[in-house]
């Protein structure tokens, strides 16, 4: 009886060595230095759980006991999830600090340009367009002039939809901001007037410095009742802001029949043409101080800006001598050719 006593003692004695001697490894383990050779990028989709999880990441090289890995997670997580997304993890990065990163939800970083002057539809376009973004882009874009054109960061799984809605936010906490620093002067009666204008001055020069210079001159037009006389207004009549034009505006597209036809109708258009940046408003919020009523393209990718008709018909006289000898050039390089 004593014998058979003492080899249980002794079998429980060696259990119990296992299993502190195995506690102890994956203790270690937890800690240890990764697998990973070098930087690796995993996805971890939404929905999965904790062994998924683990599965994925041994598939991928970044720990090398899913077990160990799920253990410590239950022991030391916390209660804290793992979030899902992209993720970047370091060379030797140890299964404690995969977890931890994967709680901190420390993803990779996407990032979306939005050019300021594109139309909602194109922006619209632009998003559906990018792959790491999750979810269908709304069907109707969002009315010109309520998206803030800029850089964008987003993870990967986050949602078209909630993209255009950051856009929408930004762009109204945006214009608020700078419709409260405006000039006393400006005469606009509302920042939706404010986003109209800009999105013109946006449209017509690409040239930063010029933007509160184009913008006075159209205050001025405003204030003796002449119509604007604003190209790109023509050309969204044309396509409804659905793309670019491709071709030159003629004299029959300036007779268009549209509100938003700065030629034949005095005053602002009926809403925005285009999404302006924060430059672009903030120049028709402190235009320039100036009695120019006209401007005209220079040939340099800039304007020059007149006060009466007669300097601008000398202005524009130049300018079409400019295009001919452009012309002129682009033809003997054709022949060359």
């Amino acid at each position: 009886m004593r014998t058979i006593l003492r080899l249980f003692n002794l079998l429980f004695l060696l259990v119990v060595l296992a299993v502190v001697g195995s506690a102890v490894w994956a203790y270690r383990a937890f800690d240890a230095t990764g697998p990973a050779a070098a930087e690796t990028t995993v996805v971890i989709e939404r929905g999965i759980g904790v062994r998924d999880i683990a599965a994925t990441l041994h598939d991928a090289g970044v720990i090398g006991e899913p077990l160990v890995f799920l253990a410590g997670v239950r022991l030391y997580a916390a209660g804290r999830p793992l979030k899902a997304g992209e993720y970047l993890f370091p060379a030797r990065l140890s299964m404690r600090e995969v977890m931890q990163q994967m709680i901190d939800g420390t993803t990779v970083m996407h990032r979306l340009t939005v050019a300021e002057g594109l139309t909602s539809a194109e922006i619209v376009a632009l998003v559906a367009g990018c792959p790491e973004l999750a979810g269908e882009a709304p069907k109707a874009p969002p009315a010109d002039g309520t998206l803030l054109p800029e850089t964008y960061f987003f993870s990967r799984g986050d949602t078209r939809a909630e993209l255009i809605a950051r856009m929408q936010k930004a762009m109204t906490e945006k214009l608020a901001e700078l419709w409260q620093r405006r000039d006393a002067s400006v005469a606009l009666k509302d920042p939706a007037d404010a986003v109209t204008l800009a999105s013109i001055v946006e449209k017509e020069t690409g040239v930063a410095a010029e933007r509160p210079h184009v913008a006075a001159v159209f205050f001025n037009r405003l204030a003796q009742n002449m119509p604007l006389q604003s190209d790109p207004t023509v050309i969204y009549a044309l396509t409804s802001g659905k793309g670019p034009l491709n071709r030159a505006l003629t004299h029959a597209d300036l007779q268009t029949a549209s509100p938003y036809n700065t030629y034949v109708n005095a005053g602002l258009p009926p809403g925005p043409i285009a999404n302006p940046g924060r430059a672009s408003i903030e120049a028709v919020l402190h235009p320039l101080t100036s009695k120019d009523l006209y401007f005209v393209a220079d040939g340099s990718g800039g304007h020059v800006f007149a006060e009466t008709l007669e300097e601008h018909n000398r202005n524009v006289a130049r300018w079409r001598q400019v295009q001919k000898q452009q012309a002129d050039d682009a033809a003997k390089g054709q022949s060359a050719d």
